[in-house]
């Protein structure tokens, strides 16, 4: 970064490890928990549920709750399956029930971002079934004597059939050990490992939480002898504690010179690794392998796999990968798809999010990575390059990605520690409780299940008829936004840092692309501290950028010259944004096969990310000032 961009300095938050996990060896002695089953009070009935299940099948209850915990957090999620198709408490899948369900299309963007060479993509993902595990519901059914349908909208019976599947798995293979990683879905023993530690590991840890029935359901911890697990394959860039194998994309020469999937790097020695995106596949394991295998196709670093957090890297993180459609973001990043589909109300398996926090926490150590959300962003954060890309960017992993949960698992709180009153604020509100009324999961204008979500949706007055805000990116008409669970026009994120433009009778707004955005404040925010970005004083407007490239006179000869083209917002006097980071220019020219021609051209231009909207944007130094709030 040149010199004259550091006159501010962020101090990013201290990493704290994610905890460690490892294989137990467990025997049933000394497992069973102790809470007493005729004396908890009404919101205890899934704990009794537990423990009358583990009784009838001589199941131990911390391994019972352990399992279950590992797949949905003891939730029912309103009977939706997860994105491997599995229901309940026990997450018993049925392929033929949940199908490929009508999946949104995430956007139509060029996934490298780069106008100097704009990929056209050769071969297209089509709506895919989730992966083909066990269709253990007709199994367990069969076990108790119910019905696959009583077991996918009955959480007691989803309880009971899970604990005699547990059961039988016991009785067949000899150890609890063997039942749980087969219960996983795995396909071998290695992918396996990684789900029955998390599971020991939970149950040695002990927790206890509020379902999203509002259920209190405690898992009493019992120390055990952890084996540390270790990554499957040496040549992968993962957490030791994680199941990870190397499965590499192509970087393949093609007709016509083009050539495929990634490019060729050294980072961070070339440029500094910046940001990791978080991404959902919208199709199942199998077919997310195939296509980052496709030399023709695009590509992305890791993906993680829902039943059992299994980890597959792809592309080394000195490389760059296209990803994110904004070639200056994917210079600057490491990409994570994760197995599962954002519009269908789906939810996504504990197992998943775990493997998934231990990777981005590795990185952030590796990389020297803030861990918020100004560093840590979804796919559904970045910005569009140029007015023209806006509409087309992808806007996964969706309103039901848990980014507080995420978070907790990294050891970092997203709600903040600012003064009560300030006029920063983290979006914070409670996952479980919040439910926007999104539309379109599986049917266009059709309502999405009820479930809980990390979006907290804005007004443009504060009463709860007024309409959504504009994005006149998204519609250049200057229409409002909708509730469709695809558009991300008028609602903030978990984790997001806005300044607050008023307050009024429980509303509060927000500076949002321009605009006031309103929400009820109750519980939905926390105080937060740092600094704000404005307007340099006499200038009315500033213009706000999707990349912050170098001015004309950096590019060397052999470089075409890259355009900053601002993105069609206002920002003016008056209004603030959250500082996220003081970044130098820079434009990663790669746009020949061979690596030896590629060049990073750094400017004297320095830029300013800010919270603009659901997304990031860039603004030149020279244009803003920076104001501490408290």
């Amino acid at each position: 970064m040149p010199r004259s961009c550091r006159p501010v300095t962020l101090e990013p938050p201290r990493h704290r490890s994610t905890r460690t996990v490892g294989l137990a060896i467990l025997s049933v002695a000394g497992l069973l928990s102790a809470v007493p089953a005729d004396a908890a009070p009404a919101d205890q009935q899934r704990q009794r549920d537990f423990a009358a299940a583990a009784g009838e099948f001589d199941v131990p209850e911390n391994v019972l709750l352990g399992v279950s915990y590992m797949e949905s957090r003891w939730d029912f999620n309103a009977g939706a399956p997860s994105t491997s198709a599995g229901y309940g408490p026990m997450h018993l899948t049925d392929l033929r029930e949940a199908g490929t369900g009508a999946h949104h299309d995430k956007g139509h963007e060029d996934p490298r971002g780069d106008d100097a060479r704009q990929v056209k993509l050769l071969s297209a993902p089509a709506p895919q079934s989730p992966p083909p595990s066990l269709q253990t519901i007709d199994e367990a059914a069969a076990l108790i004597g119910e019905d696959a349908a009583t077991l996918r909208t009955n959480p007691a019976r989803n309880i009971r059939a899970g604990a005699a599947l547990l059961a039988k798995y016991r009785r067949e293979s000899g150890s609890w050990n063997a039942a749980v990683a087969r219960y996983s879905g795995a396909k071998d023993s290695a992918e396996a490992q990684a789900f029955v530690d998390e599971v020991f590991d939970t149950i040695s840890q002990g927790i206890s939480r509020r379902t999203d029935e509002g259920q209190s359901v405690r898992l009493t911890a019992t120390p055990v002898s952890p084996l540390r697990a270790r990554s499957d394959s040496p040549k992968t860039e993962c957490p030791n504690t994680t199941s990870c194998l190397s499965m590499p994309a192509p970087y393949q020469e093609l007709p016509n010179n083009d050539y495929g999937n990634h490019d060729k790097a050294d980072r961070p020695k070339s440029q500094k690794v910046e940001y990791i995106v978080v991404h959902d596949t919208e199709v199942g394991w199998d077919e997310a392998l195939r296509l980052v295998q496709d030399p023709t196709y695009v590509s992305w670093h890791y993906t993680i796999r829902s039943a059992d957090g299994r980890i597959v890297q792809h592309v080394p993180t000195k490389d760059v990968a296209w990803h994110a459609g904004n070639w200056y973001v994917n210079a600057k990043s490491v990409g994570i798809e994760h197995e599962g589909f954002a519009a269908t109300g789906t939810w996504y398996t504990e197992a998943m999010y775990r493997a998934s926090a231990k990777l981005v926490g590795y990185l952030a150590r590796k990389y020297d990575i803030p861990l918020d959300r100004a560093h840590i962003l979804g796919h559904d954060n970045v910005p569009g390059t140029t007015p023209a890309a806006i509409k087309g960017m992808h806007w996964d992993p969706g309103p039901y990605w848990d980014w507080a949960h995420y978070f907790d698992l990294m050891g970092v709180s997203l709600s903040g520690s600012g003064r009560p009153g300030s006029s920063l604020v983290t979006i914070t509100p409670d996952y479980a409780a919040n439910q926007p009324a999104f539309t379109g999961c599986e049917t266009a204008g059709k309502p999405c299940p009820a479930r809980g979500s990390g979006s907290v949706v804005l007004r443009s007055e504060p009463n709860d008829s007024a309409p959504l805000l504009r994005d006149v990116g998204l519609r250049p008409d200057g229409s409002a936004s909708t509730l469709d669970v695809s558009d991300t026009g008028s609602r903030a994120e978990t984790g997001q840092q806005y300044v607050v433009a008023e307050r009024r009778d429980g509303w509060t707004a927000i500076w949002y692309l321009g605009q006031k955005g309103w929400f009820r404040d109750a519980h939905a925010t926390s105080p937060a501290f740092g600094l704000a970005v404005t307007p340099r004083t006499g200038l009315a407007t500033v213009p706000v950028f999707g990349r912050a490239f170098p001015e004309a006179e950096a590019y060397p000869t052999s470089v075409p010259r890259q355009q900053v083209v601002p993105l069609p917002y206002t920002f003016s006097a008056g209004q603030r944004y959250s500082l996220g980071n003081v970044l130098g220019s820079e434009y990663y020219w790669a746009a020949t096969f061979d690596p030896a021609q590629h060049v990073v051209v750094k400017g004297k231009t320095c830029y300013v990310q800010i919270q603009f909207g659901h997304r990031i944007a860039f603004v030149k130094a020279d244009d803003v000032q920076l104001v501490p709030v408290l």
